[in-house]
């Protein structure tokens, strides 16, 4: 399944179910996918599996050029973004110059659209890297997932083709100190012959259990919505998840729903 690619290293802005209007930026390959992870929810497809033979990323230059014409457009149009995001077609914080781009871009909104956010949306898996987590701190929304409680149900959800320790990802989480929100994908269906369901009491606490350890300024969570790579995924009903995030409130976090 070839799913949902973004072809340009600049798109929209388009609405988003938690970021308002937002302006999305590419920094991986226009004509695929390319992650660290193979979530079986992930609208994009799966991660080809020459993942590592030489992708062909936009650079720093051609990035901050073209976010200055889109933006300077935007202006005269008098519709500037509420978020700049990184997003796109896998995870953006494998793009070798993820660093100096995050500079580029803060650079960028302070002077052409100085109320818009930067944000991120990744799957932290690259937040043992310095250069990674210097720039993540970096930014107004760094958002970063966790869809499981243990390394079992992490490893069926989140599927990752790049060697990742699961306890070692949470200690990294931890050590941004609260300045992160965490993002979870709640969801049930079947991968490689079991059960996949992160929203069962056992899960949950597990989770949860997490959660405070890491202590994230926000919990977003939410169900699936657009075309998956495992078609028996089960979409979870805003009510069910309104059960996880009262859990997630009596212990003391700060969550939102999106449908």
């Amino acid at each position: 399944m070839a799913g949902f690619l973004f072809d340009e290293v600049i798109f929209g802005p388009v609405r988003s179910r938690r970021l308002g209007l937002s302006l999305g930026v590419n920094l991986l390959p226009r004509h695929s996918k390319y992650c660290s992870f193979n979530c079986i929810y992930c609208e994009c497809g799966w991660t080809p599996p020459e993942l590592a033979k030489h992708p062909e990323f936009p650079s720093r230059a051609e990035v901050a050029g073209y976010l200055e014409q889109r933006l300077r457009e935007l202006d005269k149009e008098d519709y500037l973004p509420d978020s700049i995001t990184y997003a796109g077609n896998g995870e953006p914080t494998l793009h070798p110059d993820f660093a100096g781009i995050v500079d580029d871009t803060i650079a960028l909104r302070d002077t052409l659209a100085p109320k818009a956010q930067v944000t991120v949306l990744s799957n932290s898996s690259m937040i043992h890297n310095p250069s990674v987590f210097q720039a993540l701190l970096k930014l107004d929304n760094n958002i970063l997932k966790l869809d499981a409680g243990d390394e079992h149900l992490f490893q069926l959800i989140n599927n990752p083709v790049l060697p990742v320790n699961f306890e070692d990802m949470i200690v990294h989480l931890q050590k941004f100190q609260g300045n992160l929100i965490i993002q979870s994908m709640f969801l049930r269906g079947k991968f490689k012959g079991e059960m996949v369901d992160n929203t069962t009491d056992r899960e949950v606490k597990g989770w949860l259990d997490l959660l405070i350890r890491i202590k994230p300024k926000l919990v977003m969570i939410y169900p699936i919505a657009r075309a998956t790579p495992v078609h028996n995924l089960e979409k979870i009903e805003v009510a069910e998840l309104e059960k996880i995030a009262q859990k997630a409130r009596e212990a003391g976090l700060i969550v939102q729903v999106y449908q």
